[in-house]
């Protein structure tokens, strides 16, 4: 799917150009989810669209009690995925908070995701739903052989993943979270564990952009010379293999992947390949994510000072 050019403004909804999804995000906040459940079913067969619909609509739901509702009324594969969805939502920000009631919600959010993975055994939503609260028992499974660092982690629960669908673009991305020194890892195990997921996937994979994550993430603006880092050599190729290798394949997809767009414009900036950075902002249109931006600054300043360089419009003064 092509995205819209850019006519003067950012667009931050997470739904990006799925305009299905857009539409039934206004049908949740107004407590509905028949339209929820039509978007939903029709991804049974396309894993990766599903994963990115359901994650936008529990972000839309975990406020309310739809999806209680929606599965008290009607039970189906689709409710239970989306009591799921907003579950662990609930936990993990409760988690986080330190909220008296986080171990409740996580015991209701680990029944949630196996109810929803009896439902549907062959989708691996369900599973990477309990992976993204992987992170709070610091699970600590054996590597397997091929890193250095041999890093301790969930990695049965993300092998469990694999074999329902070995590229799941979430699961990854929540299983290299767990080893964030945020959530008690250390840079050079995240480092590690991406550099294998990454080199493991096929070249055209949007699994070749987690280096590119683990690199934000442990990004430091106290060390010295923090924004050359990009710069040197083995990012540079990094981020110029994606760009030549996966950025042709964002055309076929269903949705603009504008987070990983994101990832790749912010490091060919900084690499200083302003050339690629603007097919990459082109693919992205008028559609923009928090992240990498805000491990930088302010994320609409750091986008527009992003384009800049590259010669492109940023919005105008509100």
């Amino acid at each position: 799917m092509a995205a819209e050019l850019f006519e003067g403004q950012y667009v931050w909804h997470p739904a990006a150009d799925d305009r299905v999804l857009a539409s039934v995000c206004v049908d949740v906040r107004a407590g509905r989810y028949r339209h929820a459940h039509e978007a939903l079913a029709e991804t049974r067969a396309d894993f990766a669209l599903r994963a990115h619909r359901s994650l936008v609509l529990a972000s839309e739901a975990a406020g309310t009690d739809l999806v209680e509702r929606w599965l008290d009324e009607e039970p189906s594969p689709e409710a239970a995925l989306m009591w799921a969805r907003v579950a662990v939502q609930r936990a993990l920000r409760a988690a986080d908070q330190r909220d008296d009631r986080a171990q409740a919600l996580e015991r209701i959010a680990l029944t949630a995701c196996d109810r929803a993975a009896a439902a549907a055994p062959r989708d691996p939503t369900p599973w990477v739903a309990k992976l993204a609260m992987a992170r709070l028992h610091r699970l600590r499974d054996p590597a397997p052989q091929g890193l250095l660092t041999a890093p301790p982690g969930p990695w049965r629960l993300f092998a469990h993943v694999l074999s329902l669908d070995p590229w799941h673009r979430e699961a990854h991305h929540r299983f290299l979270s767990c080893f964030f020194t945020r959530h008690g890892g250390s840079v050079n195990a995240a480092w590690d564990v991406a550099a294998f997921l990454s080199q493991r996937a096929p070249a055209d994979s949007v699994l070749r952009l987690l280096p590119l994550v683990a690199l934000v993430e442990s990004y430091n603006p106290t060390q010295l010379l923090a924004d050359r880092v990009w710069e040197q050599p083995q990012w540079r190729s990094t981020a110029l293999a994606i760009y030549h290798n996966w950025l042709p394949a964002v055309a076929g997809y269903r949705f603009t992947p504008v987070l990983d767009l994101a990832y790749l414009a912010h490091a060919l900036v900084m690499a200083q390949r302003e050339f690629e950075a603007r097919a990459v902002f082109a693919a992205m249109g008028p559609y923009a994510s928090r992240m990498p931006w805000s491990a930088f600054g302010d994320p609409v300043e750091q986008l527009s000072r992003a384009r800049r360089a590259c010669g492109l419009p940023v919005p105008g003064p509100a």
